[in-house]
């Protein structure tokens, strides 16, 4: 039981936890999360599915993620309880009885005589120390009188709240692993969706997409109002990192995409020998064409908005409309004779294969779809224990760093009307500004006699 406390307790396992769940966190920064898996096979290929598996794209709410913040929170636990009672000992039932030898090979101390009586001398010492914001403890010894001045005791339990405030991080972050959650949904303008887990809707009333002169884009901006038994409650335009909150809801502007599932084509199909003679069709994707003057018939099968080749096997490689291409079939009565690719950018590449000698060529002219706006809805009822446990955070920080307990001990004879004091000073921090301030302590008590 002893060495699994202890190794629950080291600061190894605490130092690969830290590593661990930084190295995991800055893999979900770099892969987006909770997209669809149309979006991760067009970013990553063949790789989506095993990062979907793994749950890297849903990484913080994850088993094993939030299994490594458990163990680090139970890390954290049993460390500080372990040297929880020892500071209290410390800072409440402090040891009163000094060895003269000890205080006499402290690095910061002092031993000197003065005219008075015990009496006397403790009352000037006491006044002075506590003009230096010390409060004392003293006990008697026989004919001693033993003191112990001290001050920012807090600072003993510096680094106990930093790990407070990393354990109500941690809780705040488990709670929201298991019951938060965050989503994309993808809303065009007039569309009312619900909101998961509310009592209230999303309606997206605008979109738009600003532009820089070189085409790139500058901005997305949404103008969304949250809707409730039917009726407006709120409106607001969002755009990236102005979000929109609502009832511990957050809607963030997050992308824009192209409704590329049910588009509508533009294709042409010429008859080579007369190109007078053709047949210009907006189609969507399934729909048959029919072209009377050639007794032909055509459709659209697929579309890409990026086609690439992979692997042998056409596939999109983003979903931006850098490569349009859409697959058609051409048959004549009940026969196929000709499919293929055929690209809108390209459309001397066009990849037809025929069954026989055709005098026809078809051409992708346009593409239409209507586009949407990417929201990222989340609710992440951790987010209050975070923002809690970063204040206790920086609490500790400053107690552990800029408020270090200083101490000084004290021993008070008498001996033929005289008064020796031998003194010590005690820091873990900031040793040249205690012994500034014991030497000023010091000093001031000899000139009082």
């Amino acid at each position: 039981m002893k060495s699994l406390i202890r190794f629950l307790s080291s600061v190894k396992l605490a130092i690969f936890l830290i590593i661990i769940i930084t190295a995991a966190s800055m893999i979900g920064t770099f892969i987006p999360q909770l997209r669809s898996a149309e979006e991760y096979g067009a970013l990553y290929g063949q790789l989506s599915e095993l990062l979907i598996r793994l749950e890297i794209t849903d990484l913080y709410h994850s088993w094993w993620f939030i299994a490594l913040l458990f163990l680090f929170s139970l890390n954290i636990v049993i460390c500080t309880l372990t040297r929880l009672a020892a500071k209290f000992r410390r800072a409440f039932k402090p040891n009163l009885e000094f060895e003269n030898q000890t205080l006499l090979a402290a690095k910061i101390q002092d031993r000197f005589s003065r005219k008075g009586n015990l009496e006397k001398s403790e009352g000037e010492l006491k006044k002075g120390l506590r003009s230096a914001h010390y409060k004392i403890k003293e006990t008697r010894k026989e004919a001693e009188v033993h003191l112990l001045a001290r001050k920012k005791i807090l600072g003993i339990f510096g680094s106990d709240i930093v790990h407070l405030g990393l354990l109500v991080i941690l809780i705040g972050g488990i709670i929201s692993g298991f019951s938060g959650f965050r989503t994309n949904i993808n809303i065009s303008e007039g569309e009312i969706v619900p909101v998961l887990g509310a009592d209230f809707k999303l309606q997206l009333d605008k979109f738009e997409t600003e532009y820089h002169p070189n085409g790139s884009v500058k901005d997305w901006k949404s103008t969304l109002t949250v809707m409730e038994d039917d009726n407006p409650r709120l409106t607001k335009t969002i755009e990236v990192n102005h979000p929109l909150t609502y009832k511990g809801y957050v809607f963030y502007q997050s992308s824009y995409g192209w409704d590329w599932q049910n588009p509508t084509l533009e294709i042409w199909a010429i008859k080579t020998s007369d190109p007078s003679s053709q047949k210009n069709a907006f189609v969507r994707l399934g729909e048959k064409v029919i072209w009377d003057e050639e007794n032909l018939e055509f459709k659209a099968l697929q579309f890409l908005p990026d086609f690439i080749i992979d692997g042998n096997q056409p596939r999109t490689r983003s979903l931006n409309p850098n490569n349009p291409a859409v697959f058609i079939e051409v048959y004549r009565g009940e026969d196929k004779i000709s499919s293929g690719w055929i690209f809108a950018k390209f459309p001397d590449f066009s990849q037809m294969h025929s069954e026989e000698e055709a005098d026809y060529k078809f051409e992708f002219k346009d593409i239409q779809t209507s586009q949407y706006s990417g929201i990222q809805m989340a609710k992440d009822p951790g987010v209050n224990y975070i923002w809690v446990g970063c204040t206790l955070l920086m609490i500790g920080l400053f107690l552990a760093f800029y408020w270090p307990p200083r101490d000084i001990r004290l021993i008070l004879m008498e001996k033929e009307g005289k008064t020796e004091i031998i003194s010590a000073g005690r820091s873990a921090k900031s040793k040249l500004a205690l012994e500034s301030e014991f030497k000023r302590i010091m000093v001031s008590f000899r000139r009082s006699q």
